[in-house]
């Protein structure tokens, strides 16, 4: 067993403070330059590796999200955002729900923990070496795959099936030999002995737990939810969904980022590639990081980065609140409007 990476506790880095506006339209960018179809392998890790800060600390390793009610506001996120842009997150599985949504060309996840880019790469090869929604919950979970699945079996089919499947502990040894074989030798990333320690540990929450990774809302739970009209939007309620996700981390265009929503670097370096590549952004997804950048006073490092990125008026924000916003219900989504919301940055 290699030794588990430092997952725990530290705030958000220190405040950059008198940070020029940059202009809110997309520069034009040279002729016939546009987001790539596909990332080389040396591509994608630099620049997950050049727009990165230094490894963060949060309380817990969120290794799932705990925000049972996040496809609320589906309908008119796709309503507002435009297909082929670049979409921006935090956190974990939540992103790929809305990725499979709003049809970015390009997904960039930031986290202040470096545990989170690890968990981004393992969920990267379980998509790459997954035919299907079955396989990919099979190794996942280290589940053997049970029969008679397949592309028409609904979400609630597939979780209830796999509930019966008891986790295998030679499956998880040969995943996880695959995982780490498709990170380091397919696509050649020079992941290092305690980053191999930290997919490691990570694959062994999804192998030990179960469904149960966070035990209320448990990952079945999450994916068995629906929006409030009662379609479900997960991105494993459909085939489609899934393979849209599969073929954008398979041409390397999920890119995790170590990144503090309050540090001076991830996402300015980020907007600043995306500029280049006369791309604009379509979403970013928040969670509720909001929360603890305005309790630190870091709010405004994070909106004088944000106004560096390539936004037009359908750029939306992607938020959850909890508490008294929340009425009792737990964590609620909701929207906002970028441009407009980052134009206040210096009042």
């Amino acid at each position: 067993m290699r030794p588990n990476p430092l997952f725990t506790v530290v705030a958000i880095c220190a405040v950059v403070t008198g940070l020029a506006l940059t202009p809110l339209v997309p520069r034009a960018s040279a002729r016939g330059v546009e987001l790539p179809s596909r990332l080389s392998d040396q591509e994608f890790w630099r620049i997950a590796s050049d727009s990165s800060e230094p490894n963060g600390y949060f309380r817990s390793d969120n290794l799932t999200s705990n925000e049972l009610r996040y496809q609320d506001v589906i309908p008119d996120l796709v309503s507002r955002t435009k297909p082929g842009g670049a979409y921006l997150g935090v956190g974990p599985e939540q992103n790929f729900t809305y990725m499979a949504a709003v049809r970015p060309r390009l997904a960039i996840i930031f986290d202040i923990r470096r545990g989170n880019l690890l968990l981004q790469l393992m969920y990267k090869a379980v998509f790459e070496l997954s035919n299907d929604r079955a396989a990919f919950l099979s190794m996942l979970f280290s589940k053997p795959r049970p029969p008679g699945l397949g592309a028409t079996s609904t979400v609630a089919d597939l979780f209830a099936r796999f509930e019966g499947s008891p986790a295998s502990d030679a499956l998880h040894t040969e995943n996880l030999k695959a995982i780490e074989d498709d990170l380091t030798q397919r696509h050649g990333l020079p992941l290092t002995a305690e980053d191999l320690g930290g997919i490691e540990y990570v694959s062994q929450a999804f192998y030990r737990s179960g469904f149960a990774v966070r035990p209320s809302p448990s990952y079945a739970d999450l994916m068995t939810a629906t929006d409030a009209s009662g379609e479900s939007r997960s991105y494993l309620a459909t085939e489609d969904r899934f393979a849209f996700l599969k073929d954008l981390e398979s041409r390397n265009l999920v890119i995790p980022v170590v990144g503090d929503f309050g540090g001076p670097k991830a996402i300015r370096a980020i907007g600043a590639y995306l500029r280049t590549k006369g791309a604009t952004v379509a979403a970013f997804y928040l969670s509720n990081v909001e929360q603890y950048l305005y309790k630190d006073g870091k709010w405004p490092a994070f909106c004088h980065s944000v106004a560096t990125l390539p936004l037009d008026a359908s750029s939306t924000f992607i938020r959850s609140s909890s508490g008294r916003a929340a009425f009792g219900r737990g964590f609620v989504s909701s929207l906002g409007a970028m441009a407009t919301e980052v134009a206040t940055c210096g009042s």
